[in-house]
């Protein structure tokens, strides 16, 4: 008996105690975050229609073209959702300015989570934005996959020009998910998550054309035909090896997660994987070392108390496995949550942490990666978090017991080591992190690797070719 009523004092201490965690208090002043990290500014988004109103987050490279582009979802599925996109200039990082603001027609006719996936693009000297919008059916534009826009006349707004309205009738439901790459041919490419097993390869060119051969290449997710698998992708990563002289391209979704050698685009071919990893059926994102050996990932759904696991290639890329379950490390800043996005710059990993906030990490040694620095972008508890449909219950308005809140987006400035965040509910976030003054992978001992493309010379180690199309 008196075991019995000890076992029961245990599970209740115990389970006030997880809850005592979870439903912590705010942060106190002083202690939102990390010394080493220097908040350059804060600015909460205009016209925020509700929580959960900023999505993901995309920043130019070069140090004249100071801005900065924030998407404006629908996720708390609000009636009067703000569903398009800010332009930011940060020409003073510590003053951030939002001088442009677009919002789709008939917003509050739409149904999903709407505006998500901003990337930007350089071809012969003009610069475009692009980005992809998710709409469900009951509304309006349930086949548009993205709307390109020229943005080289910045920061004269009355210069951008909508130049491209992209619709996929075939594939419903949208573009969760961009990344745009110089291919080694000079192609300028955006690849996009579609509805189905196929992600999309554009050619800008061909797009800002009105060439309705734009899609040159699709990417089909292997596991596509098996009993019970969701053969969608989510995340995309690509990245020249200068090595083999592949254009790789990472993709993470329904099954796995699987590198693609995209050298010919028009082609793609599987040619390493990562399946059966425990906890993990699907994988959300997929992001490699400078050099390829190494990769970062998360399930999909990102769910609570998952880690971000991190895996060593290089037996699939050499051919002494067809595929890889087992993580070499994995790394979380707090069991109660899960990291969302990854930023890497050898030997640095900059995270949207969601709950979290933002957070850094030291992958030098990719078996026991590190903490070394981090900001709660965030207020208010854990499990504050927007239902996600499929997953958890729809509240307009309101918080359910989820994790889908806080740090989104996160994008690096390799130039001068600026870091940006954007919260889904706090808005805009500009950051240096003490000791990271820019990067090239050089200094590293790396090629200089990572989703900022060089638009103009094309990728680290790449041949120097004539643009095909």
């Amino acid at each position: 008996m008196f075991k019995a009523q000890l076992v029961c004092l245990m599970l209740a201490f115990a389970v006030s105690t997880a809850y005592a965690q979870q439903y912590q208090p705010d942060p106190l002043p002083g202690e939102q975050g990390s010394s080493n990290v220097r908040i350059v500014s804060h600015l909460p988004m205009p016209d925020a229609a509700g929580p959960f109103s900023n999505s993901d987050i995309e920043m130019e490279q070069e140090l004249s073209r100071p801005y900065v582009y924030v998407d404006r979802a629908n996720e708390a599925g609000v009636p009067n959702p703000r569903i398009g996109f800010d332009i930011i200039s940060i020409k003073d990082p510590t003053k951030p300015q939002v001088i442009y603001s677009w919002q789709i027609e008939n917003a509050a006719l739409h149904r999903g989570p709407g505006s998500l996936a901003p990337t930007y693009v350089k071809t012969h000297g003009r610069y475009y934005f692009w980005n992809g919008f998710q709409f469900r059916a009951g509304g309006p534009d349930v086949d548009l996959g993205a709307i390109v826009w020229d943005v080289t006349g910045l920061p004269d707004t009355s210069r951008i020009k909508e130049v491209a309205r992209i619709r996929t009738p075939e594939a419903p439901g949208g573009e969760h998910e961009t990344f745009s790459y110089k291919h080694s041919t000079g192609l300028a490419l955006v690849v996009v998550q579609t509805s189905t097993a196929a992600a999309y390869i554009y050619d800008v060119d061909r797009v800002v054309a009105g060439d309705p051969n734009a899609v040159i290449g699709k990417a089909m997710n292997p596991t596509e035909g098996t009993p019970g698998a969701r053969a969608t992708w989510h995340d995309f990563y690509v990245g020249y090896d200068p090595a083999t002289k592949q254009d790789k391209l990472y993709a993470a979704g329904g099954g796995g997660a699987f590198i693609y050698d995209i050298t010919d685009p028009t082609a793609p071919r599987v040619i390493a994987s990562i399946t059966g990893v425990s906890g993990a059926t699907a994988q959300h994102t997929f992001t490699p070392t400078p050099d390829g050996r190494y990769a970062l990932t998360m399930p999909l759904p990102t769910y609570q108390y998952s880690v971000a696991r991190i895996f060593d290639l290089k037996p699939v890329l050499d051919g002494a496995q067809k595929t890889l379950s087992r993580p070499i490390g994995a790394w979380t800043p707090s069991w109660r949550g899960a990291v969302h996005n990854f930023e890497v710059r050898w030997p640095y990993v900059f995270i949207a942490g969601q709950s979290d906030g933002f957070q850094v990490i030291n992958l030098m040694d990719p078996t026991n990666p590190y903490t070394v620095g981090y900001y709660s972008t965030r207020a208010g508890p854990y499990l504050h978090g927007i239902g996600i449909a499929g997953f958890n219950e729809q509240r307009a308005f309101g918080r359910s017991n989820s994790m889908y809140e806080g740090a989104w987006g996160v994008d690096v400035r390799n130039a001068d080591g600026l870091v940006v965040i954007s919260d889904d509910d706090t808005g805009f976030w500009a950051f240096k992190v003490e000791g990271f003054e820019g990067w090239n992978g050089h200094q590293w001992g790396m090629p200089n690797v990572s989703s900022a493309q060089d638009w103009d010379n094309g990728p680290d180690g790449a041949p120097k070719q004539q643009k095909v199309s």
